[in-house]
């Protein structure tokens, strides 16, 4: 039964490999990892019993190698042919002589890598049958190296770093750390690495090679005792052939029976002789990846059939090759395609997000927020001085003094004004523009049938692109006959305007209390002086000064020069010729500062009326010729230009991405039917 486990576990990897798609299930495995100069290659081969792998200097592993150990029986009609390997790339071909194996793993590995000592991650598989093994999985990875060789790749230390992580990083792998004894542990490269994903040593095994190479009186007591870098499923010391023993062509079976001799006779190690050498390596690997395989059987069978349920869905969502010409597929897009969009803008999605606000909600967003904030952020007096308000006064009185405010110069500078809202009016109506791309793209993004046709896709997005432009200009025309409409005609008679009656006594009252501040002012200045003098004199200029009716405007040309420093002249020489241009100066008379007052309170008690309309209608003239347009004519826009019989071939061809994806999605999901086969057999 526990062999059974581990076969069942290589019919896994064979079934995803068989239909060559990758493998998304985490197997139990062992991956065996070390320096280039550790002997890895030694204690697999002592494992399997036989010669068989590539040798050299540089790295020789250059693909990672799954290496299979399945024991079959011995019987009576075993010869030479009892031992055989199988390469998963050669089906039926079997291999009784291993240097045969050698040169396969050679021949397949440059084949992938080329003749340089490049490396590749596509591993090869080997399965090798024998009554001396036992049922076993290995992950044989290439050695650790740190500076590049002969014609290596700069990057070669990464490239080998990265693939091991790979492979070891997977919580269902178990780590195979080899180690010379003869070198110091804590710099051994493959410990670094294990500890790096498996900090705790739970599921790590070291495996201490030239255990026969130390110096005299040295031995790995403490190692093996766990006082040096301890380790939950600990290790095992094993003495491999040497270079020289290998080149005098000793056998692996010598070699075994030497390791067994050097152990049960060395002093530190003959009481502990049947925990160490491979013959106990392989029994504990064995039972170690059992237990491991046990413990993790029921999460791989939930792992399975969950992905099976994963690419079976995104196999139905591609769906089946389609005839060309099929004009029901291109009216059930349409049809389906308007159904979404509205209710993406209407909030009736059923893909509602509760992550950020989208579809709809962002034209709400911009009619309530951005667009109604930033026109009540407008102030109609910031562009419009004291000064140019007292200059439009005197110019709509003509030529005869106004007795009161004029109602031309009110309606000259609000109509100015509201010409003002036209500009974030249109911006509104651009920014609903980008928000209905935005779901157009969002739409055609998410949409798995236009993955399947490009050219179909495309043609959507020009259509529906060229029809919301063509609904830009009425829109953008109704917007601005709005602001027209506010002013063409000033409605002095609106409720909630305030009238000139008002106007003059909230003015009155202000003037009032300033004048009360300003006596306030004046007593305690006078309270601090022995004389009015000063003041007076003031009072006397400031009151002379506001003696003409057009006093500010002169008041920069005006002289002030005493009556015994200048000549008598005539009337005639006294008089002035008018400058080109005529500007108002200095300070406001009491007359001047109460029309400007009340001015400016009427501008902006008409200007907010204007803005709580625009804030109103622009957006409904917005959604009447933009949005609802959109929903409601898009439908009948599209069948008009994709339902015709010359572009339906065109439109329904599918991209070369969705032919390959579903053959993907086909292949992996056979290769998962299979392993839920395999797994429900157990």
């Amino acid at each position: 039964m526990d062999s059974q486990l581990i076969k069942t576990v290589n019919k896994l990897q064979d079934a995803f490999v068989t239909v060559g798609v990758h493998n998304p299930i985490d197997l139990p495995q062992i991956t065996v990892i070390g320096s280039q100069s550790s002997g890895k290659s030694s204690v697999l081969e002592n494992i399997v019993g036989r010669d068989f792998l590539p040798r050299g200097s540089g790295i020789v592993t250059r693909r990672p190698l799954i290496l299979q150990l399945i024991n079959r029986p011995a019987s009576k009609d075993d010869d030479e042919h009892s031992e055989w390997g199988e390469f998963l790339h050669l089906p039926e071909k079997k291999f009784y002589d291993f240097s045969k194996i050698r040169e396969e793993i050679i021949k397949d590995t440059e084949l992938k890598t080329g003749h340089k000592s490049g490396i590749s991650p596509q591993p090869i598989n080997l399965r090798i049958y024998s009554p001396n093994v036992l049922t076993l999985t290995l992950v044989d990875l290439p050695g650790l190296t740190k500076v590049p060789v002969g014609d290596q790749p700069k990057d070669i230390e990464k490239q080998v770093r990265d693939m091991i992580l790979k492979y070891i990083s997977k919580p269902n792998s178990i780590i195979l750390a080899v180690t010379a004894a003869n070198t110091d542990l804590a710099n051994s490269d493959g410990l670094q690495l294990a500890r790096d994903v498996d900090p705790e040593g739970l599921r790590t095994i070291g495996v201490l090679t030239k255990v026969d190479l130390m110096d005299e009186g040295t031995d790995v007591i403490d190692i093996l005792a766990g006082r040096v870098i301890p380790l939950r499923l600990g290790y095992v010391p094993v003495v491999n052939r040497g270079q020289r023993d290998i080149d005098q062509h000793k056998s692996v079976t010598e070699a075994l029976k030497d390791e067994r001799e050097f152990f049960e006779r060395h002093p530190a190690y003959q009481s502990k002789s049947q925990y160490c050498g491979t013959p106990f390596l392989a029994r504990k690997l064995n039972m170690i990846l059992m237990h491991h395989i046990k413990n993790t059987l029921p999460e791989i069978k939930a792992k399975i059939q969950a992905a099976l349920v994963k690419y079976q869905q995104e196999l139905a969502a591609l769906g089946e090759p389609t005839d060309s010409g099929d004009a029901n597929v291109i009216l059930n897009i349409i049809s389906e395609f308007c159904n979404e969009f509205r209710s993406v803008i209407d909030g009736t999605s059923t893909e509602l997000s509760n992550f950020e606000l989208s579809g709809g909600a962002r034209i709400s967003f911009v009619f309530h927020e951005l667009y109604a904030n930033g026109i009540k952020n407008i102030d109609p007096l910031e562009q419009v001085k004291d000064a140019d308000i007292r200059t439009i006064l005197y110019n709509s009185s003509g030529s005869s003094p106004a007795l009161f405010v004029t109602t031309t110069a009110f309606e000259v500078i609000i109509k100015q004004q509201i010409k003002r809202l036209e500009e974030p009016s249109v911006r509104c109506i651009n920014m609903v523009y980008d928000e209905l791309v935005r779901i157009l793209t969002q739409l055609l993004a998410k949409t798995a049938v236009f993955k399947r046709f490009p050219v179909l896709k495309d043609k959507f997005y020009q259509i529906i692109l060229g029809f919301f432009k063509g609904a830009l200009d009425p829109t953008t025309k109704l917007v601005k006959d709005l602001v027209d409409m506010e002013t063409c005609y000033i409605n002095t008679a609106h409720p909630d305007f305030l009238n000139g009656h008002q106007a003059i006594a909230a003015v009155n009252e202000q003037i009032k209390h300033r004048q009360t501040n300003e006596q306030q002012h004046l007593n305690k200045a006078a309270s601090k002086t022995s004389t009015v003098t000063p003041i007076a004199t003031a009072m006397s200029e400031d009151s002379s000064s506001h003696g003409s009716l057009f006093g500010s405007f002169f008041s920069g040309h005006k002289k002030t020069l005493s009556s015994s420093s200048i000549p008598k002249r005539t009337a005639t020489s006294i008089m002035e010729t008018p400058p080109a241009t005529l500007k108002a100066t200095g300070a406001l008379s009491d007359r001047e500062y109460m029309e400007t007052e009340v001015i400016k309170l009427l501008i902006q008690s008409y200007y907010n009326i204007v803005k709580r309309t625009m804030i109103d209608m622009v957006p409904k003239a917005i959604m009447l010729n933009l949005v609802s347009r959109s929903k409601e004519e898009l439908q009948r826009e599209l069948l008009a230009q994709l339902y015709q019989h010359d572009v339906l071939n065109d439109l329904l061809k599918e991209s070369e991405f969705t032919k390959q994806r579903r053959k993907e999605c086909k292949d992996m999901i056979e290769a998962l039917q299979k392993a839920n086969e395999i797994v429900g057999s157990i």
